[in-house]
């Protein structure tokens, strides 16, 4: 238990020196994760942003990121990171991460989402508008608000099949 501790405490500090320069960048901290790979370890840092990820923004907060890991200033990442070497990689926030700040909502919207609220009732639908309370459901074609409070775990489901709605008209005059 210790070591998974000290490697929860590690990332909290990493967390705490890259928010700001992540920030600078427009990019959102979404989870610093450090796993033991042998003798080495990996730090998967996801980072999220409106409108989606492009590889540029992984590119440039892969930079700054290094940039603060190296330093050894009070406040880089280099003292909380130790001398044991790591691999660094940097992600996406994912869609297997359950949505759990108004901002996971906000970028989700229109995607169906399966919802555990707090009574353990169990609800399916497509996300709305969302603000800093709650989030408009559409569930069985009816608008259902849900407060974010009565949220127990929120997820992102896979659809495979769906078409986009907008294009549906202009499928038929294709011919």
């Amino acid at each position: 238990m210790g070591t998974h501790s000290a490697q929860g405490a590690t990332a909290e500090r990493i967390e705490h020196v890259l928010v700001a320069p992540l920030a600078e960048l427009g990019l959102d901290l979404e989870a610093v994760e450090l796993t033991p790979a042998g003798k080495r370890r990996v730090l998967r840092i996801a980072v999220d942003t409106d409108g989606g990820l492009t590889l540029d923004d992984v590119a440039a907060a892969t930079k700054v990121i290094d940039r603060v890991l190296e330093d050894d200033g009070p406040d880089g990442g280099a003292k909380a990171l130790g001398e044991l070497p790591y691999t660094l990689e940097v992600t996406s926030r994912g869609v297997d991460r359950p949505l759990t700040l108004p901002r996971h909502w906000r970028r989700n919207e229109g995607r169906l989402v399966k919802v555990t609220l707090a009574d353990d009732a169990s609800v399916t639908g497509r996300i709305g508008a969302s603000d800093e309370d709650g989030v408009d459901l559409t569930v069985d074609e009816s608008l259902r608000r849900v407060a974010y409070a009565d949220v127990r775990k929120a997820l992102v489901q896979i659809e495979f099949n769906r078409k986009d709605m907008t294009n549906d008209e202009n499928d038929k005059d294709a011919d």
